[in-house]
């Protein structure tokens, strides 16, 4: 392979199903912090900040654990872990999309770029909280949802409550899917030493991500009571929760690829909120 193509991978732009699930959440705050008229530009700084900001994370997050993937199964052959590129090469790949990233939000106000600085530092630092924090899908969480006060900050000039508690129901979602996920990796991690939901939670690992659907969800009906959103808005709510009862399904029985299939679904649930978003201000 030459090495676009192997920076391609690097990246993750073959895999855009982490990209969908910042990018809903952000689109959700910036239509609410608009009150369902976000500036177009707005939309397309904010898109692409997420695209550039999610490969810079990746890059970051194989170099950090590039001693780790080679012993488990479904990341052996990444670039960096593989030998094909360096970790010099890919600090160096993260380091420009970051730069690139912040030079989008140059003409936003203040807050925002002080707000993009702390986003910068919490997906720095994410891979290595897998060395210590039990539930590092929950600092995940946060580093994915960012792009929620930092669409409030862009518009209003300030982050309001309403703006926290949808990062806090980010936060929930992401432990959510990220357990699902790191199901499918809990032989490997568990012989490696890394820590993850999946293996914190233990045999109790369906039941909490259910739970947290569960507090995604009610924190989405709480912040839509705080913004007077009306029956359109709860009737994405109701989808997104019919597509975490069928996550259920695939989960229970702890199957690889199932659970694998019930990570990469979670960009429907995301589509649902924000499609009774839009819908709800479009149709008012």
């Amino acid at each position: 392979m030459n090495k676009l193509a192997l920076y391609y991978r690097l990246v993750r732009l073959d895999k855009p199903i982490g990209t969908l699930l910042l990018l809903w959440p952000t689109l959700c705050a910036l239509w609410m912090a608009s009150n369902g008229q976000p500036d177009a530009m707005l939309v397309v700084i904010f898109s692409l900040g997420t695209l550039l900001m999610r490969s810079a994370g990746c890059a970051i997050n194989d170099y950090a654990d590039q001693d780790f993937d080679k012993y488990v199964k479904r990341t052996a052959e990444r670039p960096i872990t593989s030998g094909r590129i360096s970790g010099k090469e890919a600090l160096a790949i993260a380091g420009l999309l970051a730069v690139l990233s912040f030079c989008l939000i140059l003409p936003l106000n203040t807050l925002t770029k002080q707000l993009s600085v702390a986003a910068v530092i919490i997906a720095a630092s994410y891979p290595y909280f897998k060395r210590f924090f039990a539930i590092p899908q929950a600092y995940l969480g946060i580093a994915f949802g960012f792009g929620m006060p930092m669409a409030f900050a862009a518009i209003q000039n300030s982050v309001p409550p309403v703006a926290w508690l949808l990062l806090l129901g980010n936060v929930f979602w992401a432990v959510a899917y990220d357990t699902a996920y790191a199901m499918v990796d809990r032989d490997d991690d568990l012989k490696i030493g890394i820590k993850t939901s999946a293996i914190t939670f233990g045999q109790y690992d369906v039941a909490a991500i259910m739970l947290c659907y569960a507090a995604h969800l009610g924190l989405l009906l709480v912040c839509g009571k705080m913004l007077n959103m009306g029956l359109y808005y709860l009737g994405g709510i109701v989808v997104a929760a019919g597509i975490a009862a069928y996550h259920y399904t695939l989960i229970r029985t702890r199957e690889r690829d199932a659970c694998f299939y019930a990570f990469r679904h979670n960009n429907w649930l995301g589509a649902a909120v924000f499609a009774g978003v839009l819908l709800d201000y479009a149709l008012r």
